[in-house]
Order: C-alpha cells, then sequence, then structure tokens
C-alpha cells in the first residue's frame, strides 16, 4: 500500500539509520510510540516535545559534531516559530540540519489555523542558501531523504500530513532536482502554456489537466530553494513563454513570485491559496477549496488566461 510522504520519511530515514551511524532523528511530540526510528535507533531518537526553536538550536550543535539531524514538526511551528534560529543556524551558519516540515499548507485540515500555514516557502527562501524540497508522492519523498542524508547543506523539506499518492515516473538512479515534464503538444512544439507544480495536491491536479488538454505541458519541480529555480530557467522557457505555477501557498513569497523575477520577459501566473485565513474547518481538500484552490477554479484561470472560458473547454471535450 502507497504510504504517505509523512510515513515515507519516517520508514526511509529509519532503514538510512540503518547503514548511517551519524542519522539522528529528532521529534517535537509528533513522533508517537511507534515510530519506526524510535523502535529500531532509540539511542539516537529524541522527542524533544514542543520546544522547536531549542529543537533547531540542538540539531545545529548536533550537526557540528558530526551527525546528521533530521527534525520534524508542524511546518507552522518549524517555519514560524523556530524562524530565527533556522535564519542563524541554518542560513547564516549553514549548519547541516534538516528540517522534515509536515503537515505543510493546509493539510492539517480539522487542526485549523494556529497549525495551517501557507507562509513558510517565502519564509526559509528569504533565509538563503536552504534546500527546499517539496516531494509528491511516497518514491519523491524517500529519494528526497536520501539526498538530503547525503548532503552536507541545510534542508527544509516540506510534505504533507495524509495524503498518499503514486509519485510521476522517475529515471531509478535520477536526481529530484531535475524537473520531470509530461504532456504537450504532439511533435514537441512550444506550448501555449506551460503548468508547473509545486507539491502534492497542486502536482495531482496537473496530472489530471494535461491529460484532458494535450496541448498543455506540465512541469514538476520538487527541489525550489533559490539556487535550484535559477538552473531551471533554460529549461522552462524551452517549454513555453507564459508559465501558470499551481502551489499550495500564498501568492506573496511563492515560487511563481520569485520565477517572475527571474524570467522578466514571460508571462507569469499563480494558482495559489488567495490571502484569506483558512478558518474553515474540514478535509484537506475542502479547506483548499473554501480557499479558491482546486480543479475548477484552476480549469477556469487557464482558460483566461488563453482567452476562452471555461465553457469553450467543456464543449470542446464533447466534440
Amino acid at each position: 500500500m502507497t504510504k504517505s510522504g509523512r510515513d515515507a520519511y519516517r520508514d526511509e530515514l529509519a532503514k538510512l539509520a540503518s547503514r548511517n551511524e551519524h542519522i539522528i532523528c529528532m521529534e517535537a511530540d509528533l513522533g508517537g510510540k511507534n515510530h519506526p526510528f524510535g523502535q529500531e535507533h532509540p539511542q539516537r531518537f529524541f522527542n524533544i516535545g514542543i520546544a522547536e526553536l531549542a529543537g533547531i538550536d540542538i540539531a545545529a550543535g548536533l550537526a557540528e559534531a558530526g551527525y546528521v539531524p533530521f527534525f520534524s514538526t508542524f511546518a507552522s511551528f518549524a517555519a514560524l516559530r523556530a524562524a530565527e534560529s533556522i535564519k542563524l543556524t541554518m542560513g547564516y551558519m549553514g549548519k547541516n540540519v534538516k528540517v522534515v516540515a509536515a503537515y505543510g499548507g493546509v493539510s492539517g485540515g480539522w487542526f485549523g489555523t494556529t497549525h495551517h500555514t501557507l507562509e513558510d516557502i517565502a519564509v526559509i527562501q528569504s533565509f538563503q542558501n536552504i534546500r527546499i524540497a517539496c516531494p509528491h508522492g511516497e518514491w519523491e519523498t524517500r529519494r528526497v531523504v536520501q539526498e538530503a542524508a547525503a548532503s552536507d547543506e541545510p534542508y527544509y523539506i516540506r510534505l504533507s500530513r495524509n495524503d498518499a499518492f503514486d509519485s510521476l515516473p522517475r529515471d531509478e538512479e535520477g536526481s529530484c532536482r531535475d524537473i520531470l515534464v509530461e504532456g504537450g503538444a504532439p511533435g514537441g512544439g512550444r506550448a501555449p502554456l506551460c503548468l508547473i507544480s509545486v507539491g502534492e495536491q497542486a502536482t495531482e491536479l496537473c496530472k489530471r489537466i494535461v491529460q484532458e488538454e494535450d496541448s498543455l505541458v506540465h512541469a514538476h519541480l520538487c527541489y525550489i530553494d533559490i539556487q535550484s529555480l535559477q538552473s531551471y530557467t533554460g529549461q522552462l522557457t524551452a517549454l513555453s513563454d507564459r508559465f501558470l505555477v499551481v502551489e499550495e501557498h500564498r501568492a506573496t513569497g511563492s515560487t511563481a513570485s520569485y520565477l517572475a523575477l527571474l524570467l522578466p520577459r514571460h508571462e507569469i501566473y499563480s494558482h495559489h491559496c488567495g490571502e484569506h485565513w483558512p478558518i474553515y474547518g474540514g478535509t484537506h481538500t475542502e479547506v483548499l477549496t473554501y480557499l479558491g484552490f482546486g480543479y475548477e477554479s484552476l480549469q477556469k484561470q487557464i482558460q483566461e488566461i488563453r482567452g476562452g472560458t471555461a465553457d469553450d473547454l467543456q464543449r470542446a471535450k464533447t466534440v
């Protein structure tokens, strides 16, 4: 059975720790008594409680001593409550700390506004020198954890809560830093619009759209830190002149906003979660719908960008 990103992370880290005695797992009161790492490597598993700032600082000390600490907590508490510690220890000093931020976006559903975060990418990206990954599905999550463990760079890995998806097919030996492209016009010509997906829900939406509209192309990005985005510009501009970035985040400080700076001669649009607070209680999908993020609203936005309407697309499907 396909595992959620959060469960895939726990399982993969426990496996990696069997081969690397320097890997440490830290949790901010999220691990539970059945955490795979805690069961298999109890001497290297630490539940520090709800002390996120202290957790980052402890992880930085462990990294200085030669360990590879992975610290997991809610994305809202990692990126916002512990922001100063991340800025100084990971951004400024470049300590080899891996922050695994579960419950990204509004994936907490009923947990409510205090546990949601639609601002974390903007915060972490502004610190620079931190790799930011938003994996899609179990395989991609496992590969990102592997890449993080093998790297000496600071990492911020954004996960959902319980979403479980099959990752888009990749080369088994490839890196998640590579762009994945699907769809596009027959013959390989430039597409009238390129959808760029970031994160799980966004990727699922874009997969569905390009299956229904074969003139569009979909570029899936896993890594979205500044250095990675800069490296993608050549590949992206070869695909299209217009881009619609789909991302479970606010427009301010989003991937779309930074791509607009990198590609000033191209049209950059954003399908995002608006500027309202996610006060609606419900499932992950229900909260996203409340915020205007979803299939129907994305379909409508695509047609507006292309100069048509959603009704035009529906008529085209019936021909």
